[in-house]
């Protein structure tokens, strides 16, 4: 079983979807559960063709998190707790 991170956005009338381990592996739908299910579709084929051509499936490295930036504090670098923001 493979398990591969994807990122879903939505744009105008419709959503894309990709995931960043798998470069050029790429899926659209007019709905989030279209595009799901071709993303899917599309992993599955590319790692179909991966192996067909005894190439290497990568391995998944990529993964997601939310970050809440407050407008009201100090903004947060990775060297300090808190840094101010000069202009």
């Amino acid at each position: 079983m493979y398990r591969f991170l994807v990122i879903i956005e939505k744009a105008n009338g419709n959503y894309s979807a990709y995931s960043p381990d798998l470069p050029g592996c790429v899926a659209t739908g007019k709905t989030r559960l279209e595009v799901e299910r071709n993303i899917y579709e599309a992993i599955q084929m590319h790692l179909q063709g991966l192996l067909e051509d005894n190439l290497p499936v990568p391995e998944s490295r990529s993964f997601a998190e939310y970050i809440a930036i407050h407008g009201e504090q100090p903004f947060a670098t990775p060297h300090t707790k808190y840094a101010t923001r000069t202009t």
